[in-house]
């Protein structure tokens, strides 16, 4: 394994030579002020920090020191950050804790002492980036590429992966961009045909007078520019699976030919006469009432019960609880990673703005948005903007919200939940950002009936899967 890196930011040449030596487990950076300072954290990413206070053009005093260690904080909250100060001078250490900083050294330094502060800082950061990839990692689902933590959806991959052992004929029922062709895909790759053919076809891409030829082929001189036979959809999926999209869309005239197909597993190519038979697995998929088309006669009511031997209904992304953050960040790790940007996730407003879109595009919808954001933001975190998502309206307060004490509660509860947001769930992370030690957030939380989170990264472990 690597070693971590230990970002040294010290004036002092004596102390820095010193300093390279004296961690002999880290890879030790250094920086002489607060530019080379923030250059080094963005370029090395270090694991931690030893923050000298006296730093130019101020070595005298510690404004410039306090000036780099907001910098640090600002630019990246969850670094561990030890602060050496001049002897006396406790003030500015219990300033500097106040601050953020994780913890400080009186100089002149005890190395050992040093050492020893370094390593816990380290560990911690160690254990809370462990924390945050086991709190984020999302559950266990039985179909591969399928990210979510909604039991609703995850009920839907367990349905699947019952159905796929059988041939039965599927009917995915659900909105556009809800990942139904991913499900598809899943019955013919966990059943016994995987290893054969999944062709799929979008009925409603293809323009009618087209569609017969696209799904049953054609013979040559079947019609004017038939030059030559063409096998059809149906047939080059012979033993495999064949993914009807949109079929609530296909043309009447055509439904009586794919019923007979159903019926019979037997197809004629156009403009030909001898039956074709096939052995076909047929899923389709719509976001169109079939029933009400069936009622109005837009819809054979036949060719329907031969579709629907078994309907799955995937539900929308906005009933599937906090699955839109989650595949919201799984998304911006994979982009980030895709686009060689170093993205530390979303920002409060972000994540506030994510959970109360309600996703009419659903999952494609979300990984648009964050696919561009991921390239086109210029900070670390992204914000709602870069979503072109607006930021959710504070609601206007009712009578009884005037009462001063329940205000101040529900403020420090806000404050609290922004906080743990912001630092990913992390409860050190969070203490610093609200100025108290962990005990006292763990009181805060008790105070107002919260949990304590688990951490969650904004930049889960990837795969090179697709997520619905």
């Amino acid at each position: 394994m690597s070693k971590p890196k230990l970002l040294v930011i010290e004036d002092d040449p004596g102390l820095c030579a010193q300093y390279r030596w004296a961690f002999p487990g880290c890879r030790v950076v250094i920086a002489n002020d607060r530019r080379q300072a923030e250059q080094l954290l963005r370029r090395e990413q270090p694991a931690a920090a030893l923050l000298d206070l006296g730093l130019p053009p101020d070595p005298e005093g510690v404004s410039e020191g306090f000036a780099t260690l907001e910098a640090l904080r600002a630019a990246c909250p969850d670094l561990p950050v030890v602060v050496a100060t001049g002897q006396g001078q406790r003030e500015n250490a219990l300033r500097a804790v106040g601050l953020g900083a994780y913890d400080f050294c009186e100089k002149p330094v005890d190395l050992a002492v040093l050492r020893t502060v370094v390593d816990r800082a380290l560990r911690l950061r160690e254990l809370e980036e462990e924390n945050r990839r086991l709190a984020e990692a999302p559950r266990s689902s039985p179909i591969q590429g399928i990210v979510t933590a909604d039991e609703g959806m995850l009920k839907v991959c367990r349905t699947v992966e019952r159905l796929a052992g059988v041939s039965v004929p599927v009917l995915l029922l659900g909105e556009s961009g809800t990942g139904k062709e991913a499900l598809a895909r899943a019955l013919h790759e966990l059943g016994p045909r995987a290893g054969r053919p999944f062709v799929a076809i979008n009925c409603a891409a293809i323009p009618e007078t087209l569609l017969e030829s696209e799904l049953f082929g054609h013979e040559k001189g079947a019609f004017t520019g038939a030059v030559r036979q063409v096998i059809g959809k149906v047939e080059a999926a012979n033993g495999g699976t064949l993914f009807l999209d949109e079929i609530g869309e296909m043309p009447v005239t055509l439904q009586a030919k794919l019923l007979r197909f159903l019926q019979d597993q037997v197809i004629e190519r156009v403009g030909g006469r001898s039956p074709i038979r096939v052995d076909v697995r047929v899923v389709s998929a719509t976001n169109q009432p079939l029933e009400t088309q069936a009622e109005e006669g837009r819809f054979r009511g036949d060719l329907l019960y031969r579709l629907n031997s078994v309907t799955v209904r995937i539900p929308p992304l906005r009933e599937r609880g906090g699955d839109a953050l989650l595949l919201a960040r799984w998304f911006l790790a994979r982009h980030a990673r895709e686009f060689g940007r170093r993205l530390r996730g979303f920002d409060p407003e972000a994540t506030e703005a994510i959970a109360a879109h309600r996703w009419p595009g659903n999952v494609r919808e979300l990984e648009n948005r964050v696919r561009r954001a991921a390239l086109m933001t210029e900070g670390p975190l992204v914000g709602a903007a870069d979503l072109e998502l607006a930021a959710p309206a504070a609601p206007a307060p009712a009578e009884a919200d005037f009462d001063l004490r329940a205000a101040r509660l529900r403020a420090e509860r806000e404050t609290i939940e922004r906080a743990l947001a912001h630092s990913g769930g992390s409860l050190s992370a969070a203490a610093r950002l609200l100025g108290v030690s962990r005990p006292t957030l763990y009181g805060l939380l008790s105070t107002h009936g919260m949990a304590a989170p688990r951490p969650g990264p904004d930049a889960p472990a990837l795969t090179d899967q697709d997520a619905v």
